[in-house]
């Protein structure tokens, strides 16, 4: 995709608008959906202000209204191709709460397997493809080489082994679950087939392979990722906020699937609450240049604000988020990257580019977790799904996307049709973040009225960071 930088006077994007120049990065490069960044500069030719614009309106809360719940599932997949997995899996926990339905064991084991796979694949495609080049190529490498295809370039062997390993991991889940991009396999109440022994065997053999990758990318992004994180570099976008993330309410370790939801004050205290009350912690503040809503911590009762100076409500989800408000990983490979991470870093890390090294920590866990899953003869019992009588009622499906906690809330009426429904989608809780992160790094890099192509690379970086 080609790239427009533009420069004109300032600036309709702003609504003090000083006299200046306004810089367009568009579209931002490297990420997963679509934005533009607007700098605006002020007569000396410092930052002023900056906006990160989300392009699109999705309307999927409108349109699912008075669709019978049980097809919901089925289309809010469509919201994200890179994750549809979760909001399948969220979407059907939903629709669970709202007819009273149970979930049998098997049935379980079954979605956060399908979840957990999707997640693995996932930081694959985020790490390698859209993040790395910045790192291994550079930040100021030639911008039609700082790209996967400079990646091939770079490291043919590398590259080859990614590819070869994203294949495999979707279509492990397609072989099982019959479709990888938008699934269907989760059911209201259940999973839609069992497991075979066979295919519990063939899949165990397939993600022990899997584990064995994601260690030898810990060990390369260390030696070739990490090692160029200095002082610099773990400044670029650094902001300080608190952090959002779900952990098992029994010992507070990180769970991707179901538990409680930790909301952490940047200070590291805490409160869990279940996620059916996100609504007493977390507000939604709307900007009128954004499609994108703006959750807030509600319960900390200082409203909304994105200055970097004093924010107010401002936390971040995702990779780093989870990392810091779990107080352990029940996977031994995991818990000790958590705690080399810990120790080099602390608790709350706030560098905006350590979402890197979280992500490959939680790579190492997903491919342990599922393991696990495959390793558990639960697994593959038969009864996978309970009965289910649609009826009116209010649910509420919340599990980790890669980008963030999702959480979907659908009410139905007697009928057992979507009356109302609310979405907050793991980016959006760090859309605040992610424009503060782009204000913070344009600071940095761009000075009296300086601009240079890997200057502005930078404050995408800031914002590829968040995978968003």
């Amino acid at each position: 995709m080609s790239q427009t930088i533009e420069i004109k006077d300032a600036a309709k994007d702003f609504s003090h608008g000083a006299a200046g120049r306004l810089l367009n990065i568009q579209p931002v490069t490297r990420i997963e959906g679509h934005a533009r960044i607007a700098i605006q500069l002020d007569e000396a030719g410092e930052v002023a202000d900056s906006k990160l614009h989300i392009m699109a309106m999705r309307g999927f809360e409108k349109f699912i209204e008075g669709r019978p719940a049980e097809e919901v599932p089925r289309i809010v997949s469509r919201i994200c191709g890179i994750c549809p997995w979760m909001h399948h899996t969220a979407s059907n926990k939903a629709v669970d709460g709202c007819f009273g339905a149970t979930v049998p064991p098997a049935g379980k084991k079954l979605r956060e397997l399908m979840q957990t796979m999707a997640h693995i694949n996932d930081k694959i495609l985020h790490f390698f493809f859209l993040a790395a080049p910045d790192f291994v190529l550079g930040p100021g490498a030639e911008y039609g080489v700082r790209n996967v295809i400079g990646i091939v370039g770079a490291a043919p062997e590398l590259a080859a082994q990614v590819v070869k390993m994203r294949q495999a991991g979707q279509m492990m889940i397609e072989k099982f679950a019959g479709k990888v991009i938008h699934p269907i396999a989760i059911v209201t109440g259940g999973f839609s087939k069992p497991m075979s022994e066979a295919e519990r065997q063939e899949l165990l053999a397939q993600c022990q392979e899997q584990l064995e990758f994601a260690k030898f990318c810990m060990s390369f992004a260390k030696e070739n990722v990490f090692a160029k994180l200095d002082q610099d570099a773990l400044s670029l976008g650094s902001i300080t906020t608190g952090f959002l993330g779900t952990v098992d309410p029994a010992d507070g370790s990180l769970n991707l699937y179901d538990g409680s939801l930790r909301l952490m004050k940047p200070d590291g205290s805490y409160q869990d609450f279940p996620y059916q009350e996100y609504t007493d912690h977390l507000g939604e503040h709307i900007e009128p240049w954004s499609y994108g809503k703006f959750p807030y911590a509600r319960s900390w009762g200082e409203g909304f604000s994105m200055d970097l100076k004093a924010p107010k409500g401002i936390y971040r989800a995702n990779t780093l988020a989870r990392l810091n408000v779990c107080d352990k990983i029940n996977t031994p490979l995991a818990q000790a990257e958590l705690e080399e991470f810990r120790q080099k870093f602390g608790r709350p890390a706030q560098s905006t580019m350590l979402y890197h090294w979280a992500r490959l920590i939680e790579l190492v866990y997903a491919c342990e977790r599922v393991v696990e899953l495959l390793n558990d003869p639960g697994i593959t019992d038969p009864k996978v799904r309970d009965a289910v009588t649609p009826k009116a009622g209010r649910g509420v499906g919340c599990v980790e996307a890669p980008r963030g906690s999702l959480i979907h809330d659908y009410t139905t009426d007697a009928n057992g049709l979507i009356a109302k429904a609310n979405l907050i989608v793991g980016t959006t809780h760090n859309i605040a973040p992610m424009n503060m992160s782009v204000k913070k790094a344009a600071q940095d890099v761009i000075k009296a009225g300086q601009v240079s192509e890997e200057a502005l690379n930078k404050v995408e970086m800031a914002v590829r960071a968040y995978d968003p």
